[in-house]
């Protein structure tokens, strides 16, 4: 019994090691002949590889005109024969294949249509935006450099000792003729400075 068992696992370890090794088998080989092709491609680069084209879409130019006189087609006095159908069948199949493909081509002709109008609508909207962007962007700039050369002047006004109620000098002789202290006199603007005022109170 013990010697069937051991028959049986080393059966099934012999097959399953055998279907491990066709597996690899097939991967060398297909790796093998991708190899062997790449050599052949590589012996000689100058040479032209010839790239089958792709097949050209059907249109209904492609197609055989319809023909002018039908020249197999019985008079209504004779007995229909019986390839008559096959002939008429035939005949109105290529119409119709004609037909569809003629409506296919208008179908897209009217997409493309409608899809490059979408495209000169959304561009010319985003080009709209980007206008009124760029004067937004441009009227701030402009609003920032009034504002950088304002805040310049109140600079140097200050500098000079400017303020709301006027400017201070030195010591200068009163009208009786004798020194007084400085009085201050009125400036030409009469812009108030903000800051804190404090009033005596006697």
């Amino acid at each position: 019994m013990q010697l069937y068992i051991s028959c049986v696992l080393e059966h099934n370890r012999l097959r399953i090691s055998s279907s491990k090794v066709i597996v690899d088998c097939a991967k060398i080989h297909y790796f093998s002949n991708h190899a062997k092709q790449l050599d052949t491609l590589f012996k000689d680069p100058s040479k032209e590889i010839h790239i089958p084209a792709t097949s050209k879409p059907r249109t209904a130019a492609s197609l055989a005109p319809p023909p002018e006189i039908v020249a197999n087609v019985q008079g209504s006095s004779a007995g229909a024969g019986s390839g008559e159908f096959h002939v008429y069948k035939a005949s109105r199949r290529r119409e119709y294949e004609r037909v569809r493909l003629m409506e296919d081509e208008l179908n897209r002709e009217k997409a493309n249509e409608e899809f490059e109008k979408k495209r000169e609508e959304m561009k010319r909207k985003d080009e709209e935006k980007t206008e009124k962007n760029r004067k937004k962007r441009e009227k701030r700039k402009a609003a920032k450099a009034k504002k950088g050369t304002g805040e310049a002047g109140n600079a140097t006004g200050k500098a000079d000792g400017r303020t709301g109620v006027g400017v201070l000098n030195g010591p200068v002789l009163r009208e009786n003729g004798h020194e007084g202290p400085a009085q201050s006199e009125p400036c030409e603007d009469h812009t108030e400075v903000p800051g804190v005022i404090i009033h005596d109170e006697d």
